[in-house]
């Protein structure tokens, strides 16, 4: 009876160790994840964002520039003198588009 009862207590503890012990390295590699995540996110949030176009008033016209060129690739038929002030302005200082889709929507818009 009594080697009876010093089994049980061992195998209770040795299941409560292995319990503790899994739950333990399952916290573990759950941090290391959390981490590798947490670098990652922080190493994006450093990467400045670089825009696709830049619209401006070039020599007197409204140019389309592809993203780090100096020379734009297009020019767009529009009229700066009919567009409003603050468009102007936009316009003299550079506007970003991020997509392709951006810039189409704004060229419709000042085509139209």
């Amino acid at each position: 009876m009594r080697k009876s009862m010093k089994k049980r207590i061992f195998l209770t503890l040795f299941a409560g160790l292995s319990a503790s012990g899994t739950i333990m390295l399952c916290s573990m590699g759950n941090t290391n994840r959390v981490r590798r995540i947490e670098a990652k996110v922080a190493e994006a949030e450093t990467e400045p964002v670089k825009p696709m176009f830049h619209v401006e008033e070039y020599c007197g016209r409204v140019a389309v520039f592809s993203s780090g060129r100096s020379e734009p690739f297009r020019y767009i038929d529009a009229d700066i003198g009919l567009m409003p002030e603050y468009d102007r302005e936009c316009l003299r200082r550079g506007i970003d588009f991020m997509t392709e889709d951006d810039l189409r929507s704004y060229i419709a818009d000042i085509t139209s």
